[in-house]
């Protein structure tokens, strides 16, 4: 693993210490994502606006080492939300991150909330 992508860890929700206010919900495009910014992590937050959820996961694609997941395209694979990476085509799940593709390692997904109008994303300290 990249010493790049070791600082990236999934947080559970029953993990989560610090929720992070990201940015009011119309900064992100519907049924799309973007980047936010925590501390040194890049992370991708998508509105998965069609199934009403919203998702979050590290930025930084695995095999391309370049942050780009939130440019990438979200959709369906079996039932499982997933984003492709625009880069190599990837796919991994939005739900815990795995490489729906099988030739990966998972990525790291986060907790998000909604409140009051604006994306908080879960953080473990």
């Amino acid at each position: 693993m990249n010493i790049v992508s070791e600082k990236y860890k999934t947080v559970k929700p029953e993990d989560v210490t610090t929720w992070f206010k990201a940015a009011p919900i119309t900064a992100f495009p519907k049924d799309g994502g973007a980047c936010v910014k925590y501390k040194d992590l890049q992370i991708a937050v998508f509105n998965f606006e069609r199934l009403n959820t919203w998702y979050a996961c590290q930025n930084l694609s695995p095999e391309k080492q370049e942050m780009v997941l939130s440019r990438g395209m979200i959709g369906d694979h079996k039932g499982i939300p997933m984003v492709a990476c625009p880069l190599h085509k990837k796919i991994f799940s939005l739900e815990n991150g795995d490489n729906l593709n099988g030739d990966l390692e998972a990525i790291a997904t986060y907790p998000i909330k909604i409140e009051n109008d604006f994306v908080y994303v879960g953080f473990s300290e």
